[in-house]
């Protein structure tokens, strides 16, 4: 095969659509890749109210300006003094440190600075949420085994 012969085929293989070919012979291997380009959808369900997305931001970073935006929303103080523990990491919400014991807390318990709330995996490694102060879980804003963003709300509590 010489080049014209090449340069041929990859423009049919590009017009017919095909992902690749293999041609093989005694005297030489060929394989022509090309990238096939599937429109992309974004199926956004339930935003309360609309988000203006300039053409140079990029759609996963408005995606979770969204996300926050809602969760900041949903939250919502009974008083001033409640304090709400967030995500310091993206992964997966666990109440339980294993599917056979029981939740680290539950609404209405009293928690003292560092007693651990809940558990974050990420990447198969398991992180340990500890309170950052004293009080009673007023509630708890994440369903177990539920994925959570980064500075996500978890828990409200009440340190009076």
């Amino acid at each position: 095969m010489d080049i014209k012969e090449i340069q041929n085929l990859i423009k049919f293989v590009h017009k017919s659509g095909v992902e690749e070919v293999k041609i093989e012979r005694d005297d030489f291997k060929i394989t022509i890749k090309t990238k096939s380009v599937a429109p992309q959808h974004i199926i956004v369900e339930d935003v309360p109210t609309p988000v203006s997305i300039p053409a140079s931001q990029p759609i996963t970073q408005a995606v979770q300006e969204v996300n926050n935006q809602e969760t900041t929303e949903s939250v919502n103080l009974e008083n001033d003094n409640q304090a709400i523990v967030k995500s310091p990491i993206i992964g997966t919400f666990y109440r339980k440190p294993s599917p056979d014991k029981p939740s680290f807390v539950e609404v209405g318990q009293s928690v003292a600075k560092g007693d651990v709330l809940c558990v974050i995996e990420a990447m198969k490694l398991f992180n340990e949420i500890e309170s950052d102060f004293s009080g009673k879980i007023v509630k708890i804003l994440v369903d177990d085994q539920s994925p959570v963003e980064f500075d996500q709300p978890l828990f409200i509590i009440d340190p009076s």
